[in-house]
């Protein structure tokens, strides 16, 4: 039997809600439950157990009873370790993303502007480095930056220093890893941007007199603001919860707090702990995001008006 139209389109749902709903399936999926199962942990307590963390909902005398623990989050605030870390990430991931920045915004500028054979082989260059597992690359470094690695001998043999650099286990070298990593997060954004560029505006700049770090100053980077602040975005965002390049470029010195949350997992097996560091991480990285959110959206309407 085959139904009315007008059953048919109020009972079924139209084939463009399928499309829609993936990426809201996507995100409840790998980011909401998850993101739930984590605060549940969090507010419970460490136990020797399998899992090592007290239930915080109970059956007790035919009713439900519900323990949150906030110490959890207290000695967060309140220990100067956690603190120091938080800072610490920061400020690190915050002069990596400044580094990575100054670094690729000349380089994608330089590719936009090249002929499209040449662009696609520059582009091809940027990204090739990530056909390599990660750890690879960094274990690469590690012998690069070592007391008798590449760099301290290429420059003992070109007569600039006299002793071996200590530059591995150190924040330098930390901040060196980093940079190395993310910088492709930082060149594609503002490449995307850069190469939309109408060059006519220059010229017309250069005609008014407009000398070129005038023109690039009130015209290029103001134009090119959407692709910076999405390379800040997507470099400074993974490089807070880091963990791999400060611990094995770092060093103990190199205080972080993706190194800190594996500490509480893996070694004191402080399930809560380590759960309630994990949701303040994810709390302060949603600030940026949000922001990023609201920016885009105003320039999209800026441009539909």
């Amino acid at each position: 039997m085959k139904l009315p139209k007008f059953l048919t389109k109020k009972l079924l749902p139209h084939p463009r809600w399928g499309v829609i709903s993936i990426p809201y399936v996507w995100m409840l999926v790998f980011f909401a439950i998850p993101f739930l199962i984590v605060l549940k942990i969090s507010f419970s307590s460490q136990a020797v157990a399998i899992p090592p963390y007290t239930p915080i909902l109970e059956y007790v005398d035919k009713g439900l009873m519900l323990k949150l623990n906030l110490g959890n989050y207290i000695e967060l605030f309140t220990n100067s370790l956690y603190v120091d870390a938080y800072v610490s990430s920061l400020k690190i991931a915050a002069i990596s993303t400044f580094l990575c920045l100054l670094i690729g915004y000349p380089m994608a500028y330089t590719i936009a502007r090249m002929s499209p054979s040449m662009r696609n082989i520059c582009l091809m260059m940027v990204i090739l480095p990530s056909w390599i597992s990660f750890l690879i690359r960094i274990y690469a470094w590690m012998g690069i930056l070592q007391t008798n690695g590449l760099l301290n001998k290429t420059l003992m043999a070109l007569g600039l220093i006299d002793d071996p650099l200590r530059i591995l286990n150190t924040p330098i070298a930390a901040y060196i890893g980093i940079v190395y990593a993310y910088l492709p997060f930082m060149i594609l954004p503002l490449y995307t941007n850069l190469v939309k560029f109408d060059m006519r505006l220059l010229e017309a700049a250069y005609d008014l007199g407009a000398k070129p770090w005038k023109a690039f100053l009130t015209i290029t980077l103001p134009m090119s603001k959407a692709g910076i602040i999405a390379g800040c975005m997507l470099v400074m965002i993974p490089a807070v919860g880091e963990f791999v390049i400060p611990e094995l470029l770092g060093g103990p010195g190199t205080l972080m707090i993706g190194r800190q949350l594996w500490s509480e997992f893996f070694s004191a097996g402080n399930w809560p702990m380590a759960s309630a560091v994990a949701i303040v991480m994810l709390i302060m990285l949603l600030i940026p995001i949000i922001i990023f959110h609201k920016y885009q959206q105003k320039e999209l309407e800026g441009r539909v008006a």
